[in-house]
């Protein structure tokens, strides 16, 4: 008899021959308002057997059609931010440099910044894709310079100006927006311009980061943060899609589920669903 090893639906592929490689980032300590993110990957991981491998929308089967590896869930030290950040670096840098494609399930949004830190250090042209309902541009939150209200900040300081695409903002304070208009691409509410913004960096390796808060509360409420107004679940992943499909994405990350804010367990379906999606469009990328 074989130990049991759990793993996301589908994601049980060997490391050498799998493209994709899921792994999660169980992290909350900079949460500005409710906590809880820390327990998204495993849930995600126990609630993924509710969905089907199979997916109606193009007609493949994760277990049939994809190679995806599941590389667990990282021990992180919440009394430690920097060295939690550092920990995520070197995981995602290994699965960078072996010419695999990163996802990484959060976690509150700051896990992102070492993971967008290690595809920049391969890809030195990288474009920052970034579905948010916040614009995460403050310098310092409370005068923390690492926290989640800063992720896109922090980014900014080594990819610079014109290379951060956001949208579906609709929160933020007034100095951050105002910082936006000299220093990112930035569109309120909606992806307006998302398809023209991809023509334009077509030939750039770009990393995709999306905060599920993006979408709107009352069909994900399960989020530290939520801001009524946001996009449908449909809209997010035609969105997603588009990206997929027209730049060559090198890594992406989902984050921001909280499932102890929502016991209905409808915010984690939804997660569960677009990461389903987003594991066949990453296992088709060959990116070099």
């Amino acid at each position: 008899m074989n130990k049991n090893i759990e793993t996301f639906l589908g994601c049980d592929k060997d490391y050498a021959p799998s493209r994709v490689v899921v792994f999660g980032a169980p992290f909350d300590s900079t949460a500005s308002y409710r906590p809880g993110a820390r327990f998204a990957p495993k849930t995600m991981r126990a609630e993924s057997y509710s969905i089907e491998t199979y997916s109606p929308y193009i007609n493949k089967d994760l277990v049939e059609d994809a190679a995806v590896f599941d590389g667990g869930d990282l021990e992180l030290c919440f009394g430690d931010t920097e060295k939690a950040l550092e920990d995520i670096y070197k995981f995602a840098e290994k699965i960078i440099k072996d010419d695999k494609f990163p996802f990484l399930i959060g976690g509150e949004h700051l896990v992102s910044l070492p993971a967008i830190k290690a595809a920049y250090e391969k890809y030195p042209d990288l474009r920052l894709v970034h579905f948010d309902a916040h614009t995460d541009l403050r310098d310092d939150y409370l005068g923390a310079k690492l926290s989640h209200a800063t992720v896109i900040r922090r980014a900014h300081d080594f990819l610079g100006d014109g290379r951060i695409f956001q949208f579906g903002i609709r929160s933020g304070d007034k100095p951050e927006f105002l910082w936006a208009k000299n220093h990112t691409r930035l569109t309120k509410f909606n992806f307006v311009g998302l398809e023209d913004t991809l023509a334009e960096i077509a030939d750039k390796h770009v990393y995709l980061t999306v905060d599920l808060d993006v979408l709107d509360p009352a069909v994900f409420p399960g989020t530290g943060t939520p801001e009524a107004g946001g996009v449908s679940f449909r809209e997010l992943l035609n969105a997603v899609t588009m990206v997929f499909n027209n730049v060559d994405v090198v890594g992406c990350d989902m984050v921001e589920l909280s499932p102890p804010l929502d016991p209905s367990g409808i915010s984690t379906a939804t997660a569960l669903k677009l990461m389903r999606e987003v594991l066949f469009l990453a296992d088709g990328k060959k990116s070099g």
